[in-house]
């Protein structure tokens, strides 16, 4: 099964936290658009940003079922670098779905530190994009 994920996708992560007291809104990682492209069979590009910040894209897709993302952000936000690997998945749609979205989901790892290091390496969060 060929899918293209080539477009617009609205695109949103959060925390990784089991604690169900938590506000939703404290589970917040980030927002922004993603934006695919496709140079190559099989091969994903494009941006991922918001205000203040955007990732260049590289990776590959993967027909299966579900087909699979993997792609690596990188940019250079407030003079830092910026490292993240994506790890995503497409969502199957429901035989008796109703207005149902093309929805990607996934983790995230962030691959090096930035904020002088408070934001640390290693970290993991959810993601989740739904076609816009």
């Amino acid at each position: 099964m060929t899918v293209d994920f080539t477009g617009t996708w609205a695109y949103r992560s959060l925390v990784n936290s089991p604690d169900l007291t938590l506000p939703f809104n404290d589970l917040a990682f980030g927002a922004g658009t993603l934006e695919l492209t496709e140079p190559a069979a099989c091969d994903i590009g494009g941006t991922l940003g918001g205000p203040g910040w955007s990732l260049e894209l590289s990776g590959t897709a993967t027909p299966g079922e579900p087909p699979r993302l993997r792609w690596q952000g990188r940019g250079t936000i407030g003079g830092e670098v910026w490292v993240y690997d994506y790890l995503g998945y497409l969502v199957p749609r429901w035989e008796n779905g109703v207005g149902q979205i093309d929805t990607i989901v996934g983790s995230i790892l962030r691959t090096v530190p930035h904020s002088d290091g408070q934001a640390e390496a290693g970290v993991t969060t959810t993601f989740f994009a739904v076609r816009a």
